[in-house]
Formats: C-alpha cells, sequence, structure tokens
C-alpha cells in the first residue's frame, strides 16, 4: 500500500514542479525548454531526486542547473502550497540526458540505413 502512496506522491510533485517552472519560476538563467521527467521520493519524505530535461547549449544547461539548486528553497516553499503534505523534501536536481541520449541513437540508425541504401543502390 505505501508503494501505491510514493507513486501518486511522485505524480503529484512532477505535475506541481512543472508548473512552478512554467508560471512562477521567473530567474532569466533558467531555459525555456525545462521539463520534468520523473521524481524519486523516499519513504520518508525527506529527499526527493528530481529529473530534468534541458533540451539547450551546454552553457544554458549549465545555468539552468546551478538556477534551479540556487532556488531550491523558493521551489519549497512554491511546492508546499501546491501540495499539502505534512513534508516537503529537500529537492536534489538531476539533469536527465535520456531524451538527448535517444535523439543521439536516433541519428545514428538514420545514418547507418542511409549509408546501406547508399550501397545497395551502387551494388
Amino acid at each position: 500500500m505505501a508503494k501505491n502512496r510514493e507513486v501518486r506522491l511522485e505524480g503529484e510533485f512532477r505535475r506541481a514542479l512543472s508548473e512552478i517552472f512554467l508560471t512562477d519560476l521567473k530567474d532569466p538563467r533558467v531555459s525555456a525548454m525545462l521539463s520534468v521527467m520523473r521524481v524519486e521520493i523516499t519513504p520518508d519524505l525527506k529527499y526527493a531526486k528530481v529529473y530534468v530535461s534541458i533540451y539547450d547549449t551546454p552553457e544554458r544547461v549549465d545555468s539552468t542547473m546551478e538556477a534551479l539548486e540556487r532556488a531550491e528553497g523558493f521551489i519549497r516553499a512554491k511546492l508546499n502550497d501546491k501540495i499539502k503534505v505534512r513534508r516537503i523534501p529537500n529537492l536534489a536536481f538531476v539533469h536527465d540526458t535520456s531524451v538527448e541520449y535517444s535523439i543521439h541513437i536516433s541519428k545514428l540508425i538514420d545514418e547507418v540505413t542511409a549509408k546501406d541504401r547508399e550501397h545497395e543502390e551502387d551494388s
């Protein structure tokens, strides 16, 4: 039963964080291409890892991650307004590169299939 609660809370935190990033976080260092991929919360609600995807230049990714870390207190306060739980966890932001990785793999596959077609046409 506790696992269902964790999954539900993680979904609520993901939704609320996405809303906060979109409407409340006004830091110019934060990229507009920021999205929350998933949230992992410890069972005691002390800590949460927030996996974010940032599809931007490496400099903007670094500045966005720094801005998120510095705004953790503000983000926790906004979460407290949106989600009613006994304790708002400490947030650790992790850059999730899975989207960029899948795009890279997709491009490599496209290149290989294009080379195969060229090779078949030459034969």
